[in-house]
């Protein structure tokens, strides 16, 4: 995975190293047989910042598919200009996630990541979002979530268990940076891993 421009925001470089670091620590916690090489979603992606951490979280699996997809399309258009697969294919969408099945010519993925997912802010929404992520990911594929803050954490882990999907990891990341105009929350709080039955 090659970045071509810097992130846009300050403190972005430090966030995805301590996210790579940590998806890093939990992956080694579990034992994988991903496929080579693999393929993978990024869910509600935004500006994509993750995306170079993600590709260094499963190396030395190669990624021979990324697909990001956002409502937002100056989040899209950033992205696109950003990250570049040379030895794959990459995209960035405009896009639903809640209607992801809707979009033409995908692969189900090895991996769905989704980066803050916002599930407090409008919960009949996110059973859509995760319900078709879910739907997007193979058998036995990974399915990793992070959370700003407690209660979103809790009321995502719920509609999980909802699902019959325990989590193999659920940790707390220490080193999560405080957000000082968002009282209560910080970056990348809590991750959360799953394995799809």
């Amino acid at each position: 995975m090659i970045q071509k421009t810097p992130f846009t925001y300050q403190g972005t470089d430090q966030d995805v190293r301590i996210l790579e670091a940590h998806l890093k620590k939990i992956l080694a916690l579990i034992p994988l047989s991903l496929p080579h090489p693999i393929s993978i979603l990024n869910l509600a992606c935004g500006r994509a910042d993750e995306t170079g951490a993600l590709a260094a979280a499963f190396s030395p699996a190669k990624i021979n598919f990324y697909l990001g997809l956002d409502l937002r399309s100056c989040a899209i258009e950033e992205a696109r200009k950003r990250w570049e697969l040379p030895a794959g294919e990459i995209q960035f969408r405009e896009g639903n996630a809640a209607m992801l099945g809707r979009e033409r010519g995908l692969p189900p993925f090895d991996v769905v990541f989704i980066r803050h997912q916002n599930y407090w802010h409008d919960p009949m929404v996110w059973e859509g979002i995760l319900e078709e992520a879910l739907a997007a990911l193979k058998q036995g594929g990974i399915f990793i979530a992070t959370s700003y803050f407690d209660l979103e954490h809790q009321l995502f882990m719920a509609s999980m268990k909802t699902r019959s999907f325990t989590p193999l990891v659920n940790l707390r990341n220490p080193q999560s940076r405080i957000l000082p105009d968002a009282l209560g929350k910080s970056v990348d709080r809590w991750i959360a891993l799953f394995l799809k039955p």
